[in-house]
């Protein structure tokens, strides 16, 4: 191993110390952490928040369920009948019902023991089931019957015996071992909710992290800054780099610091101890002054920290990565450049990320013209789309890992929400400027990456097509947000050499995937000229990391080593603030 720098040894010594302060938990937090976190982190983002959620649409939903229940009424007295006979099989304790494998609201041994409550617990599935059915039943189209399952199953959710005191042995057990001090702090949880948090269930104990101590805390500079972002410049951890640099561009509906979570699971970490050189974008969080920013606006902007990056690197060519639905603007970026013919790009990385169709998702739950419209009028109205109006939408969509999950451990158990990195990131919301806003749900709904020229950037018609860069692309096998089926379609769209990885794992375990893991494995197949399907079953499973797969591919597309650069920035762009900047703090 080459000998650190003292400066790096520090450095490397602080983030070894965060990381053992930040895992440092009790068996009892470390239990709760697992029944709450893993589950939430599975769910967040997505496109549904683009669109929204309203209270009118809700209500006409309710009023097709009335209509045609009126149309179909031997059909309601059926379901009636049948809910009669479960009900009676459950007074006589010969009901079979049992909740679903990954039904964790009746774990405690109370709900099978106790006659009551597992006689509870059966009434409750078989109304559930029943109003299901029946929802299922009705006369009605494909996404007006979609839409009325889920708005049946906001009201049983919420109406689940767990939900409540009296209904729930374990927080009743608790209240008695902790002699009512549950309750009550219970109570104070609840208040501190609806004076700080939108009346929402909190996810996640936000006093234990803080950006720039235990989140996003890999030692670097910012080496540029405009009005639409920060460009930050790592420390190398090295004695030599590669020449090619590495640019990181997240998306701007969440802050830069997943790629930076926390020590031990950080890619930029991950990256610059492999000898990579690290730059990444920090997008500034827009106010309604800044309505009018488009994909235009932060492509140039891109355009601008590019050439900060290759002079201060003297690199010719420049690596690009992204996430999610920070993949529409890099796709933006990499069309503008190869319909300009600018050689700038050398390789690019998109993770969990779909630009095209994707067969197994849709805009929204909602969408129709008119809620677009609305949810276009909305931030237009604003001047933004705010992260937390988003993220208030997405619980609702997941009430019962979002809300109500939430609502048993901080009220009625009286615990406080998890200490997880990725809820708190998460959390750290932002906002959309109303017209990108508008520009994403056009992108989304008329699938402009798909047609050739739909899409104008800085007036270049875009077409994937002509990007013949090297990629690499990862999906999620488990991911509900950018299935991996969307994400293999939308590699199929770019032209040159693509390589595809399937994990094992669901959104934001694919992308936050550290080697180390036991239980981690991906799947890899260099023929995506396939079907999803052949693909699939000619796939070779890998155990391990593929972070480890990417670092080869990467390393073969990041140029000669050489020495590492004695210091950061350059004479043209001086260092400034220290990582993570200033970007990321504001609110």
């Amino acid at each position: 191993m080459e000998a650190k720098s003292p400066i790096e040894t520090r450095a490397s010594n602080e983030l070894e110390t965060r990381a053992s302060e930040a895992d440092a938990k009790s068996p009892i937090e470390t239990q709760a952490s697992n029944e709450l976190e893993i589950r939430a982190s599975e769910v967040i983002l997505g496109p549904n928040p683009f669109v929204g959620l309203r209270r009118e649409d809700i209500l006409e939903t309710v009023i097709a369920i009335a209509k045609q229940s009126l149309k179909q009424p031997g059909l309601f007295f059926e379901q009636q009948a049948k809910l009669a006979h479960e009900l009676y099989l459950v007074m006589l304790s010969a009901s079979p019902l049992k909740p679903a494998a990954g039904d964790k609201r009746f774990a405690d041994a109370e709900w099978s023991q106790d006659p009551f409550y597992r006689a509870l617990m059966q009434a409750y599935l078989a109304w559930r089931s029943t109003l299901g059915d029946y929802v299922g039943k009705l006369d009605l189209g494909p996404t007006s019957k979609e839409r009325a399952q889920f708005v049946v199953s906001l009201l049983t959710e919420a109406l689940s015996p767990t939900n409540t005191l009296l209904g729930n042995p374990a927080v009743i057990k608790k209240a008695f071992e902790t002699r009512g001090s549950s309750i009550v702090s219970g109570l104070k949880n609840m208040v501190d909710d609806l004076v700080h948090n939108n009346a929402m269930p909190s996810q996640v104990d936000k006093s234990a992290f803080q950006v720039g101590k235990n989140l996003a805390s890999s030692p670097g500079r910012v080496v540029f800054k405009n009005d639409v972002l920060e460009l930050i410049q790592y420390a190398p951890a090295t004695d030599r780099v590669y020449s090619v640099p590495q640019l990181f561009i997240p998306p701007q509906i969440n802050k830069f610091y997943v790629f930076d979570i926390s020590a031990g699971k950080s890619l930029v970490q991950f990256l610059v101890k492999n000898g990579f050189q690290v730059f990444m974008v920090s997008w500034r969080n827009p106010a309604p002054e800044q309505r009018d920013w488009d994909l235009d606006v932060y492509v140039g902007a891109l355009l601008e920290a590019m050439e900060a990056t290759r002079e201060i690197t003297g690199s010719d060519a420049i690596n690009l990565h992204g996430a999610c639905s920070g993949a529409m603007t890099i796709s933006a970026l990499l069309g503008y450049l190869a319909t300009n013919s600018k050689a700038l790009i050398n390789a690019a990385t998109l993770m969990v990320a779909v630009v095209g169709r994707d067969p197994d998702s849709q805009l929204g739950l909602f969408a129709s013209p008119e809620t677009i419209a609305a949810a276009k009028a909305n931030s237009a109205l604003k001047g933004v789309l705010d992260g937390s109006e988003m993220g208030m939408v997405f619980a609702w969509l997941r009430p019962n890992d979002l809300v109500w999950n939430y609502w048993v451990n901080n009220y009625l158990l009286g615990n406080r929400p998890p200490k997880f990195d990725i809820l708190y990131w998460n959390n750290d919301s932002t906002r959309l400027p109303a017209k990108f806003h508008a520009q994403i749900l056009d992108i989304l709904e008329n699938r402009l990456f798909e047609h050739r020229g739909a899409l104008k950037v800085l007036g270049v018609p875009i077409d994937l097509s002509r990007v013949t860069c090297d990629k690499f692309f990862v999906a999620g096998l488990t991911d509900h947000i950018t299935s991996w089926k969307g994400v293999y379609a939308s590699a199929r769209l770019f032209g040159g050499s693509n390589e595809f990885i399937l994990s094992s794992s669901g959104h934001i375990q694919s992308l936050v995937n550290p080697p180390g893991n036991p239980k981690a494995k991906y799947f890899t197949n260099p023929d995506i000229r396939l079907t999803p399907e052949k693909w699939q079953a000619g796939a070779r499973l890998v155990s391990g990391s593929w972070w480890n797969q990417w670092n080869q591919w990467l390393a073969a597309r990041s140029g000669p080593q050489r020495e590492a650069p004695a210091s950061l920035g350059s004479e043209r762009f001086k260092p400034g603030a220290a990582a993570p900047g200033t970007y990321v703090l504001e609110p």
